[in-house]
C-alpha cells in the first residue's frame, strides 16, 4: 500500500489508484468536478497514478491552471464535433484569444458560419458532453502519431511534429479522435458543463466561464478596435507566409530568418509612420500623445520610432516621464493584501500633472518635476520646457488610456495609443500563443540582461503584473485612437536561446517550477535563431540587448 497526504488528511491507498479514482473518494467535500492534481509544485493529471509521500490538492476550474485543462478540453469536443458535422479532416483554426473567449476559423470550400451552422456545432456538442465520452491520453511511437495526424486531415500538426525527435508521444483520444492540444485533458467529456458556440467575424467564438466566476458564462462584448489588430495580424502573417511555428522552423531551415525579420521589421516601420501620419493630420489641436500598454509590450522603444517618425515630419516630441508624478512613497495607497499598489492611478499627482501639461499647452514654461526612487520624493532640478510651434509632448505610462488621468485636458488635444504584443503565430491550427507568455518571455530576458534578476524572480511576480493589467490597462484599451502590435513573428525563436537556461535553473523545490517546465515545453518545438538579423532600432532589442534607444 502508499500512503498519500490528500487536503491534509493522511490516507492509504493501492499504489495503481489513480488521482481520478482517488479524487471520487472526496466529492462530497469538492463543490465542481476535480481537473487536476497539484502535488508540491507540480501538476498531474488526473489518469496518473499516485505516488507514495504525494501531497495531494485537487483543483478545479477556480485554479488558473484547472481552468485550462477546461478550455483545452472544451476546445477537443468542438473539434471533434466540427469534424463529425462539416466532414473528416475539416481544416478548423482556434486563432487568439478575444477577451478570453477563443476565436476560431473553418477553412473548407468557403464554409460561413452562421447561426444554423453555430447551433449544428454547438447541439453536437451537447451530445457529446451528455453522453460523457472518455477522452484517452495514448503513448505510442513518434510514427504512429504522425500516421493518425495526416489520416484526420492535420498536417499543421504533422510538420511540428517532424521537428520533434521524441521516439514515444502522446496523443488524445476522443471516440474516433486524434489531437494533442498541448496541456492535460479533463478525464471525459461531461466535466465541460458551461459554453456557447457564437458566429463572429469571419468564423465564430467559443466561450467559457471566466476563473472568476465559473457559474455562469460572461456577458459577451464587442471589442472593435482590438479585434480589428487581431484580424490585421493573421493577415500579416498570410502575407508572409508564417502562419504556425512549423513554418518559422522551415524559414530558418531554408536560411531565409534574415528576409523575415526585415520584412517584420518594415511592417512595424510602415504602421509606425501611419501613426505618426495621423498625429501630423491633427497637430493643430494635438499637444499629447499617451502611450499604454501592459508590461514587456515594447512601449519605450515605439515611443523612441514614434519620435523618429514625427521628426521626419517637422514635429519635435518633448519625452515626459509619467513615473515623475509619482506622490511620495509614503502616501502611496495600498492593495487588498495591505501592500503599496504602486499601480493605482492615485498614485499620480493627478492635479499637478493635469496643471503642468495644460500650463504647456497655453505656451507657458513649466519647470517639471523629476522622481527620486531612493528616497522616493519628488525632485524639482531646474528642468524647465515650453512648447514652442509644432512641438509635443509623449508620455507613456500605463493608465495613459484612462481619462481619470487627464480630466481637465480637452479630447482634442489628446491622442492616446494602446500598445500590446499581440502573437501573431500559432503552435499548430489548434494551438495558438498566448500572448501574456509571450510577454512573460520578454520580460524574463530583459529582467536578467539589464537588471540581473533571475527567472524565478520575474515569474514569481508575474501574477502581481497581470492583475494590475487586467485592472489598470486592458479595461481602458478600446478608449485608444490608434493600437499597435508589437508582436513580431520571429522573436520567439530567438528569445528561446535566452529564456532555457534561465528556466531550466529553476528546479522542482521552487513554487515556479510548473510554469518554467511549461515554457521549457513550449519553446521545445522552436528551432532557435540568431539576433543578429534584428536592427538595432528594433523593439526586440529592448528585450535581448543591443538596442540603439535608451530603454
Amino acid at each position: 500500500m502508499t500512503e498519500v497526504t490528500v487536503m491534509g488528511e493522511k490516507v492509504t491507498v493501492s499504489p495503481d489508484m489513480t488521482y481520478f479514482e482517488l479524487s471520487k473518494k472526496y466529492r462530497d467535500r469538492l463543490k465542481r468536478d476535480v481537473m487536476a492534481a497539484r502535488v508540491g509544485n507540480d501538476l498531474k493529471e488526473l489518469s496518473s497514478a499516485v505516488s507514495d509521500g504525494d501531497v495531494i490538492e485537487f483543483i478545479d476550474m477556480t485554479d488558473p491552471e484547472g481552468m485550462g485543462i477546461y478550455m483545452r478540453t472544451a476546445c477537443m469536443i468542438m473539434l471533434k464535433a466540427v469534424d463529425d458535422i462539416v466532414g473528416h479532416g475539416t481544416e478548423t483554426i482556434i486563432e487568439n484569444s478575444i477577451k478570453k473567449n477563443f476565436y476560431c476559423e473553418i477553412h473548407k470550400g468557403g464554409t460561413v458560419v452562421d447561426d444554423e451552422l453555430a447551433g449544428k456545432i454547438k447541439e453536437r456538442m451537447r451530445q457529446i458532453i451528455d453522453a460523457d465520452m472518455p477522452i484517452v491520453r495514448e503513448r505510442m511511437p513518434h510514427a504512429e502519431a504522425i500516421r493518425l495526424l495526416a489520416e484526420g486531415g492535420q498536417y499543421d500538426k504533422v510538420r511540428l511534429y517532424r521537428y520533434r525527435k521524441d521516439t514515444i508521444v502522446n496523443l488524445y483520444r476522443l471516440d474516433n479522435y486524434y489531437d494533442y492540444l498541448y496541456g492535460y485533458m479533463a478525464p471525459s467529456t461531461g466535466c465541460v458543463k458551461l459554453f456557447d458556440i457564437v458566429p463572429f467575424e469571419r468564423g465564430f467564438l467559443i466561450v467559457v466561464p471566466s476563473v472568476k466566476n465559473v457559474e455562469e458564462l460572461p456577458k459577451l462584448e464587442r471589442f472593435d478596435k482590438i479585434t480589428e489588430v487581431f484580424m490585421e495580424q493573421m493577415d500579416w502573417s498570410r502575407l508572409m507566409d508564417v502562419k504556425n511555428v512549423a513554418d518559422l522552423n522551415d524559414v530558418i531551415v531554408n536560411g531565409e530568418f534574415g528576409d523575415l525579420v526585415r520584412i517584420n521589421e518594415a511592417l512595424h516601420e510602415k504602421k509606425i509612420a501611419c501613426i505618426a501620419d495621423m498625429i501630423y493630420h491633427r497637430k493643430d489641436c494635438v499637444k499629447l500623445v499617451l502611450i499604454a500598454g501592459p508590461s514587456s509590450s515594447g512601449k519605450t522603444s515605439f515611443a523612441n520610432r514614434l519620435g523618429v517618425q514625427l521628426r521626419v515630419l517637422g514635429i519635435r516630441p518633448h519625452v515626459i516621464s509619467m513615473d515623475d508624478y509619482f506622490i511620495n512613497r509614503d502616501d502611496t495607497p495600498v492593495d487588498e493584501f495591505g501592500k503599496r499598489d504602486y499601480e493605482n492611478i492615485n498614485c499620480i499627482d493627478i492635479k499637478q500633472f493635469n496643471e503642468d501639461i495644460n500650463a504647456l499647452i497655453e505656451g507657458k514654461a513649466v519647470e517639471l518635476p523629476s522622481y527620486n526612487f531612493v528616497t522616493g520624493m519628488r525632485e524639482y532640478k531646474g528642468n524647465v520646457i515650453r512648447l514652442k510651434e509644432n512641438e509635443i509632448m509623449i508620455i507613456e505610462g500605463i493608465h495613459g488610456l484612462n481619462d481619470e488621468l487627464t480630466p481637465s485636458i480637452k479630447p482634442e488635444n489628446k491622442f492616446k495609443i494602446f500598445i500590446s504584443a499581440m502573437t501573431q503565430l500559432n503552435l499548430d491550427n489548434h494551438k495558438f500563443i498566448s500572448t501574456s507568455d509571450s510577454r512573460l518571455l520578454r520580460r524574463i530576458v530583459r529582467d536578467n540582461l539589464s537588471r540581473g534578476n533571475d527567472a524565478a524572480a520575474t515569474i514569481s511576480a508575474w501574477p502581481y503584473v497581470t492583475r494590475g493589467e487586467e485592472k489598470n490597462i486592458f479595461p481602458f484599451q478600446e478608449n485608444a485612437d490608434v493600437m499597435f502590435n508589437s508582436a513580431t513573428i520571429y522573436e520567439l525563436a530567438v528569445l528561446k536561446q535566452y529564456a532555457e537556461p534561465l528556466l531550466y535553473k529553476i528546479d522542482e523545490s521552487m513554487p515556479e517550477y510548473l510554469t518554467a517546465k511549461r515554457l521549457i515545453k513550449f519553446l521545445a518545438y522552436f528551432l532557435g535563431a540568431p539576433a543578429e538579423p534584428i536592427p538595432n532600432n528594433s523593439l526586440i532589442r529592448e528585450f535581448v540587448g543591443g538596442s540603439v534607444f535608451h530603454v
